[in-house]
C-alpha cells in the first residue's frame, strides 16, 4: 500500500468493512426468491482467504527493475503478491468468479507508482525497451477484462498505478476549464473543485472507485450526462505518455484539424499510451440541485416521456425511468419504514395507480435531476410535470430521489453479495435510435428468458433508461443467474453472449459507456464493421508496433462470445 492511494480488495469491490446489507428490507429477501428462486437467508460459504491463493512468481529482471526503483525509488516499485493481485483483475463478475476460485490467469510481475508525467515516461521507455508490457491503472473499478494481462504473456508486465497523480493542477475560470492530473478519483476531484466553487458533473455508478484517466480511457458516461455530457464532451484537451514522446492536446473549444486525435485517445483502454493530465470542462456549483421521482403505468409509457422531455425545451439533469422488475427491486431494496405519516403517503399512492387501474405489476418508477437558479429548476419541473401527465403518470415529490441520491454509489456492493449466495450477477448497457428502442427491451429481455430456459437455471432480467440524446437513448440493462455450481461461468456467458448479441442484432451497440476490452470485443466488427475494425488496428500496430501497450484489448481474433479468458 502506498499512502494517499485508495486501494481495492483482492476479491471484490470497494473497501474491507464496507457491504451490501439486507437487514432493516423485509420485502428483499421475498423479492429475490419470486425472480431467481434462491432463498438468500440460507447459510452462505466463507469469505475466501488470500492466503489459500498460489500467487504466481513474478518474472521481472533484475535490469528492468533496477531501472524502475532508480526511476521512482524502491518503495514505489512493489511486487508483493497482494499487491500485484490486486492489480490483475477489474470487478467485472468474470474477475469476481475467477479470483474467488483462485484462478489468476497472468498476474502482473510488478506494480509501480509515478509520482508526476516524467516519472510516467521513464517508466514506459524503460518497459518497452526491455519489450515488456504496461498496463495503466486507475481505480481498477474496470468490468469488461481491459486490465488483466494477455494469458501466458511471456513478457515482463508491469501495471502503472497513477494513483498519486490526483490533484486539480490549475482553473481557467474565464473558459470554464480545469487542468486535472489523470489519477485523480471521483470525490478527490470534487472535492478539490468545490471548494472553489466548481464541479465537473461526471458521476458513474463506480464514481467513488475510478479515475479521470480511467473515464478517458473508457469513454465513460455519468448519471447527470443529460445536462454535462459523457467524458468525451467533457474533455477538452490531454496529456498521453507514448513510447519516446509524449502527446499533448491544447483544450479548444473545437478544430478542423483532420481526424480527431482527440477522439481516437478517448476509449483507446491504454493501447496508445497513459494518460497523465487533462483538460476538462467545469462548471459554477449550481444554485438548487433536486430529484424528482414519478411513477408510470409502464415502462414503454416512460420511454415515451423520456424522448419528448428530449426534444422539449426541458433541460434535465437526468432523467431515468425502471422496467417493471427494476422498479420492484428498488421497491424491495427500500428500507422498512416506521413513519405512520410515510406508510399512509405510501398506501396513497397506491391507492392512485388502482384508481387509474394500473397493473402494479407492470409500473414503472422514473427519477429526473434538476439543476439551476430556483426559477429555472421551477420552470423546468413544470414542463416536465405536464409531459409526465400527458403519458399517463404522475409525480410523488423530492423524498425518493433523496434517498436515491444518497446510495447511488452503493449498487456495486451488490454484485458480492449476490456471489456469495450462488447468483451471478452483471450489466450490460447499450444505446438505440428512439425508433427502436422498446423493441429492444422487450427483445432483449425475452432472448434472454429463452436463453434460462435452454439451459435450464433460474435467471431475471431487469433495465433501466439511463442517458437519454436527441436521437437516441441508453438502456442498462441488469441480469441474474442462480448457478453455484461448477458450470456458473459457462452460463454466466450464455447470459451475456444473448444479451450482447441482442443488441446488435436490433440496431444497438455493443456498449455505451463501459468500454470494450476483452468482454466486448467479439462483437467488434458486427458493431463497426470489418472496415472500422481494420482502421483501429492500423492505428494499434502504427503507434505500438511492438505490441507493448495493454495488449489484447479492444481488437479480438476469436469467435463471437468468446474472450481469451472465457472457460473453454
Amino acid at each position: 500500500m502506498i499512502e494517499g492511494v485508495k486501494q481495492q480488495k483482492w476479491w471484490g469491490w470497494g473497501e474491507e468493512g464496507h457491504a451490501y446489507s439486507a437487514e432493516g428490507k423485509p420485502k428483499f429477501a421475498p423479492f429475490v426468491l419470486k425472480m431467481t428462486g434462491l432463498d438468500i437467508n440460507a447459510p452462505i460459504k466463507p469469505a475466501p482467504k488470500f492466503e489459500d491463493l498460489t500467487v504466481p512468481p513474478s518474472i521481472l529482471g533484475d535490469e528492468l527493475r533496477a531501472k524502475l526503483v532508480d526511476a521512482l525509488g524502491e518503495g514505489y516499485v512493489q511486487d508483493d503478491d497482494l499487491t500485484r493481485v490486486v492489480h490483475a483483475f477489474g470487478k467485472g463478475v468474470r474477475d469476481l468468479m475467477r479470483v474467488r476460485r483462485g484462478d489468476l490467469g497472468r498476474v502482473p510481475d510488478v506494480v509501480v507508482y509515478p509520482a508526476d508525467e516524467a516519472q510516467v515516461a521513464a517508466v514506459m521507455d524503460a518497459v518497452v525497451e526491455a519489450d515488456g508490457v504496461v498496463i495503466p491503472f486507475g481505480g481498477g473499478s474496470n468490468i469488461v477484462a481491459a486490465l488483466e494481462a494477455v494469458p501466458g504473456e511471456s513478457r515482463p508486465v508491469v501495471s502503472v498505478n497513477l494513483g498519486r497523480l490526483n490533484k486539480v493542477l490549475e482553473i481557467d475560470e474565464q473558459s470554464g476549464l480545469a487542468r486535472i492530473q489523470a489519477g485523480v478519483f471521483g470525490p478527490d476531484m470534487e472535492e478539490q473543485l468545490q471548494a472553489k466553487g466548481w464541479t465537473m458533473g461526471h458521476h458513474p455508478d463506480s464514481f467513488v472507485w475510478s479515475t479521470l484517466g480511467g473515464w478517458i480511457a473508457t469513454r465513460s458516461s455519468g448519471m447527470q450526462s443529460d445536462k454535462y455530457g459523457d467524458i468525451a464532451d467533457i474533455t477538452r484537451g490531454l496529456r498521453m505518455v507514448m513510447p519516446g514522446q509524449i502527446l499533448e492536446l491544447r483544450p479548444l473549444p473545437s478544430t478542423s484539424s483532420g481526424p480527431s486525435v482527440r477522439e481516437m485517445v478517448i476509449g483507446s483502454e491504454g493501447r496508445l499510451g497513459i494518460i497523465t493530465e487533462a483538460w476538462v470542462n467545469v462548471h459554477r456549483i449550481p444554485e438548487v440541485r433536486e430529484i424528482q421521482a414519478y411513477f408510470f403505468p409502464d415502462y414503454y409509457a416512460g420511454l415515451k416521456a423520456c424522448e419528448e422531455i428530449v426534444h422539449s425545451d426541458a433541460k434535465v439533469m437526468m432523467a431515468r425511468v425502471s422496467d417493471a422488475i427494476e422498479t420492484q427491486y428498488i421497491m424491495a431494496n427500500g428500507k422498512e419504514t416506521k413513519s405512520k405519516v410515510k406508510k399512509l403517503a405510501s398506501k396513497g399512492i397506491q391507492k392512485l395507480m388502482e384508481s387509474k387501474k394500473w397493473d402494479l405489476e407492470q409500473i414503472a418508477m422514473s427519477f429526473i435531476g434538476f439543476e439551476g437558479s430556483a426559477n429555472d429548476v421551477r420552470y423546468q419541473k413544470g414542463l416536465v410535470g405536464k409531459i409526465v401527465k400527458k403519458h399517463g403518470g404522475f409525480g410523488v415529490g423530492s423524498g425518493p430521489g433523496a434517498l436515491y441520491d444518497q446510495k447511488k454509489y452503493d449498487t456495486p456492493y451488490l454484485r458480492d453479495y449476490m456471489l456469495d449466495r450462488g447468483l451471478v450477477c452483471d450489466v450490460s448497457e447499450t444505446t438505440t435510435p428512439w425508433r427502436h428502442a422498446a423493441d429492444l427491451h422487450r427483445k432483449t429481455t425475452k432472448a434472454f428468458n429463452e436463453a434460462m430456459e435452454r439451459i435450464g437455471k433460474r435467471g431475471v432480467v431487469f433495465c433501466h433508461l439511463s442517458h437519454s440524446y436527441h436521437s437516441g437513448a441508453c438502456q442498462y440493462f441488469t441480469f441474474v443467474v442462480n448457478d453455484d455450481t461448477e458450470t456458473a461461468e459457462r452460463n454466466y456467458d450464455v447470459a451475456k453472449r444473448t444479451i450482447q448479441q441482442s443488441f446488435v442484432d436490433h440496431h444497438a451497440t455493443i456498449s455505451h459507456h463501459h468500454g470494450v476490452g476483452e468482454e466486448h470485443s467479439p462483437w467488434l466488427e458486427q458493431d463497426i464493421s470489418p472496415a472500422g475494425v481494420f482502421i483501429q488496428r492500423k492505428l494499434f500496430e502504427g503507434v505500438d508496433p511492438g505490441n507493448n501497450l495493454n495488449p489484447g484489448k479492444i481488437i479480438h481474433d476469436g469467435e463471437p462470445g468468446i474472450t481469451s479468458n472465457s472457460p473453454r
